[in-house]
């Protein structure tokens, strides 16, 4: 029962590692709400200037990650050929849904995988997942580094879940995990865009809910979540909820279970030991 429970060390979270992948979630998140407390100029093109030297944090971020944990012994030329093959699948279930009506594919792979390796695997596989299928999909552009930060965000969240809940129990609790990464997904990547709509056309819908430069950090925060409540909440990112909960209670058993398989036959955490 104890090997059951144990979690397999694919990533070993030390407190070196601890603290970047705080300080990654931590500068993630002022990546997409600093604006609230700064006074961008209105642009249409939200972030076309800034999202490279994101792009530059974001990817220093990962290999940080996968060094400090070379270095400590912590992950191993096994856990970075499995981190490839997910992201190599993941790449590949993008273009099922693409995002139509909000069908996202792309998701619930992240948030299993994040559960069965742990939150420094999850945190990798959710930036490589969404970069590789961004190629795939000629999706990249000015959103992609926000796009990569919030999956992350998403795989560190799975993998901070309580491990030690199993059966259908851990599903309903995935299922509802997705459920909310789904709209947290929605909410923050609304934030990569909304202030720079200020002095732009908006719908007469959303005319009055546009950012204004240099009120209350309040103020703004309610026209901001009115404004993703009308556009996106209850259509696109419910969409990508419900795929996520669909997904996960339909395939999620078999999947954890594969992955659990893979990871005690890869024996990420016995010692590798080379024979003369």
């Amino acid at each position: 029962m104890t090997d059951f429970l144990e979690r397999p060390k694919v990533v070993r979270i030390t407190p070196r590692s601890a603290l970047v992948l705080t300080i990654a979630a931590v500068l993630g998140l002022s990546m997409f709400f600093w604006p609230l407390f700064a006074s961008p100029e209105p642009n249409a093109q939200a972030h076309s200037a800034d999202a490279p030297f994101i792009f530059m944090f974001t990817l220093p971020v990962l290999i940080l990650i996968v060094l400090a944990e070379v270095s400590g012994g912590g992950i191993d030329s096994k856990a970075l050929a499995m981190l490839g093959v997910l992201s190599a699948i993941n790449a590949g279930l993008r273009p099922l849904g693409a995002g139509t009506g909000g069908i996202e594919t792309v998701f619930f792979l992240i948030v299993l995988a994040g559960r069965v390796f742990g939150p420094g695997f999850g945190f990798v596989l959710g930036s490589t997942s969404l970069f590789a299928s961004a190629l795939l999909t000629a999706g990249v552009g000015p959103w992609l580094p926000f796009q990569m930060l919030s999956s992350s965000l998403l795989g560190l969240g799975a993998g901070l879940l309580p491990h030690r809940v199993r059966g259908k129990a851990e599903i309903a609790m995935l299922g509802a995990y997705g459920v909310v990464a789904a709209y947290f997904f929605g909410f923050v990547m609304n934030m990569w865009f909304w202030p720079f709509l200020a002095g732009t056309s908006m719908s007469p819908e959303t005319a009055g809910l546009a950012f204004v430069p240099g009120d209350d950090v309040g103020a703004n925060l309610h026209r901001f979540f009115v404004f993703s409540l009308l556009t996106s909440t209850f259509g696109w990112d419910t969409g990508r909820a419900v795929t996520n909960l669909i997904a996960i209670v339909l395939v999620g058993p078999a999947v954890l279970a594969t992955l659990r398989r893979a990871s005690r036959r890869a024996a990420f955490s016995a010692p590798v030991t080379f024979r003369p």
